[in-house]
């Protein structure tokens, strides 16, 4: 039987490995990280990384949900919507390497077996129901043309800025939150009715 503290202790490390891990690929990228430097950095082998998460693929995955976290309460206090949502990809273009493990992962985990499956898929549906309750919002303040899907607006503004961080991996000199912000001021210029 385990002793009463382990699981707190096994929860307290598992908290470390993430945390660890997220500045690491914040610093060298995806595919400059390595497993053997997150364990070394955390006081642990590979194997007993490993031991904290079902697989590498988990442990991707995790972090992302971890970068969910710190983005969420350091990022922007501001109410769900368009706004919060720039500047989160404002802060993803001063972290290079998270933006690689998330296009990454996000593209591995269209797989229904991807253990970053279920999060992808609920963090989307969030993110798009966030957004289309913000357009809503827009409609009904009169800013918006209240013809416009917001359903629809929410998942433009998902693969805008989807599609931003591709290119700005490709061409650094892609201003992904210029762009972003762009598409909203055009939705407002062309369906505005105040």
């Amino acid at each position: 039987m385990p002793k009463k503290g382990s699981y707190a202790k096994g929860i307290a490390k598992r908290e470390e490995i993430l945390t660890t891990a997220l500045d690491v690929f914040a610093q060298k990228g995806y595919r400059g990280a390595s497993l053997r430097e997150i364990a070394e950095s955390v006081g642990l082998s590979q194997a007993g990384l490993l031991h904290h998460f079902a697989s590498k693929e988990e442990l991707f995955s995790e972090v992302l949900r971890k970068r969910d976290e710190v983005d969420v309460t350091g990022a922007s206090s501001r109410a769900p919507g368009f706004d919060a949502l720039v500047d989160v990809v404002r802060h993803n273009a001063q972290v290079p390497g998270l933006v690689q493990l998330y296009a990454t992962i996000s593209a591995d985990a269209a797989d229904e077996d991807h253990p970053g499956h279920a999060y992808f898929v609920e963090r989307y549906r969030l993110f798009i129901g966030q957004l289309a309750q913000h357009v809503r919002a827009e409609q009904a303040a009169g800013r918006l043309d209240p013809g416009l899907d917001p359903l629809q607006i929410a998942r433009l503004a998902i693969a805008v800025a989807d599609g931003m961080q591709v290119q700005w991996m490709l061409d650094d000199s892609a201003d992904m939150a210029e762009t972003l912000e762009y598409f909203w001021t055009t939705l407002h210029r062309i369906g505005g009715t105040s």
